[in-house]
């Protein structure tokens, strides 16, 4: 089993928050890698539901704050729509994705994640106006 290390990064090269991922395969889709990610991230929340939910895409009924989100009310994150919105994310350019410095460009793209693998998740900053 791999431990793969993620990196949430902006556009700039700030790190703005890092996690480990336990892989058991070497081989994963980026959909695989995105789903897993985002379940290790709402598993982690819903298990404390308190302070700011640090993940890659802002729940429903949360407000930004630094380093994430904080949700209005405590209540668990439902992790099947927090994974909708990132995969929708990915494919409207949201955010993008590099493995061991390679962007990818498909959810279907397998990717390897061995020993030392690293996942770059660069998040974009919308901008404002006409």
């Amino acid at each position: 089993m791999a431990l793969l290390t993620i990196q949430d990064e902006t556009a700039m090269g700030s790190i703005l928050n890092r996690l480990e991922l336990e892989i058991e395969q070497e081989m994963l889709t980026v959909r695989e890698l995105i789903s897993r990610r985002v379940q290790q991230e709402v598993t982690t929340y819903n298990a404390r539901q308190v302070g700011v939910f640090s993940g890659l895409v802002q729940p429903t009924m949360s407000e930004r704050v630094l380093n994430g989100f904080r949700l209005r009310q405590p209540k668990p994150i439902d992790a099947e729509e927090q994974l909708y919105k990132a995969l929708e994310g990915f494919q409207q350019n949201g955010y993008f994705v590099l493995v061991n410095d390679r962007q990818v460009e498909s959810l279907d793209e397998e990717v390897w994640l061995g020993a030392g693998a690293t996942a770059s998740f660069i998040k974009l900053t919308p901008l404002v106006g006409g």
